[in-house]
């Protein structure tokens, strides 16, 4: 069964990025816009806007293993102060809702975290951070500095400011890592193989447990040679997959979240069920990722607002275009 997470929806703070503790802990206390009755006159335009170009994320049976994974590892992980932790890797395509699953991940656990600890606003229990392009050892654990606001100056060596960063997360007691798009990790070239080298250093030095979140990472280069096998010596792999549409239950599962989306609008000439009656179609055109079902209704929704129809017919979504990954799996299904 698929349901809005409406404690846990993800947004984005307007100011800071989520890789900086302000936007990060902004991210995990925002509530979304609020959604109110359609012909209600006190909901502005640009407040309806607002409200559809958010909406809400889908908790997804994905979302709920990775939940789930997460949760036993923190356990296996709780009593050990050193050494080779468990963690868990999130790979799959793009637009499959990696990230998503990431940050939904975090947020919920970061409020589990402070209900425990009522009064400690000065815990971090939650630290996330991407992998910048082209990374280095020091530019990565400077992700890590930045996160917590730490300054840094050029006279700081990647040693010091490793070291500061892992007595610092110690002390806020940090127990969940995660790390976006460590993909773009090359260890075959000197700068990635060294920068997977910090990262284990890392993951020895902070007892918390890790989760990376990669495209694909079984055809990367993160896992091969020695190096790939200390980390696939200590990682679980999920695989998160577009879903699937050949089966029953498969088909209940995308119709689920399909209605649970439709459910969410708020246009006032849009037909019940329209987009359920289309959830073939709309399978077809996003090849069943997440994203970019995500993608076309909220922006079917945005033109059917700024153009006046209120409603999402299936010609209003043949002329959204997608991500080019989508149009290129629902072309051949199109012609």
């Amino acid at each position: 069964m698929v349901s809005p997470i409406s404690t846990d929806a993800v947004g984005f703070a307007p100011l800071a990025p989520p890789t900086v503790w302000q936007g990060w802990d902004a991210f995990v206390h925002r509530a979304p816009a609020p959604a109110r009755d359609a012909d209600d006159p006190a909901w502005s335009q640009s407040g309806r806007e607002d409200y559809h170009s958010e909406l809400a994320v889908m908790r997804t049976p994905s979302m709920d293993s990775v939940f789930t994974a997460v949760r036993r590892l923190l356990l296996v992980n709780r009593r050990q102060q050193a050494g080779a932790r468990r963690g868990l890797i999130i790979s799959g395509p793009a637009t499959t809702g990696k990230t998503t699953t990431m940050m939904a991940l975090g947020r919920s656990f970061q409020l589990a975290d402070a209900r425990q600890h009522p009064g400690q606003a000065e815990r971090r229990p939650v630290l996330f951070i991407s992998v910048p392009p082209a990374a280095t050892p020091k530019m990565l654990v400077s992700e890590f500095a930045r996160f917590l606001g730490m300054p840094l100056t050029d006279r700081l060596n990647q040693t010091q400011i490793t070291s500061a960063v892992c007595d610092l997360l110690c002390e806020l007691g940090t127990q969940l890592v995660l790390i976006d798009d460590v993909h773009l990790l090359d260890t075959q070239r000197r700068a990635g193989a060294e920068t997977s080298d910090q990262l284990k250093y890392l993951g020895e030095r902070i007892p918390a447990t890790f989760v990376y979140s990669a495209i694909d990472v079984e055809t990367s280069s993160l896992l091969s040679g020695v190096r790939g096998a200390q980390i696939a010596g200590r990682f679980k792999i999920f695989r998160h997959r577009p879903l699937a549409y050949a089966t029953e239950q498969d088909r209940a599962v995308w119709d689920d979240l399909v209605r649970a989306m439709e459910n969410l609008l708020r246009l006032r000439a849009h037909r019940p069920g329209t987009l359920v009656k289309h959830a073939a179609y709309l399978h077809a055109r996003t090849a069943g990722r997440i994203g970019s079902l995500s993608h076309l209704i909220r922006e079917a929704a945005l033109i059917a607002l700024t153009e006046g129809t209120e409603r999402i017919t299936k010609q209003l979504l043949s002329e959204v275009e997608l991500d080019a990954a989508a149009e290129a799996q629902a072309r051949p299904r199109r012609a």
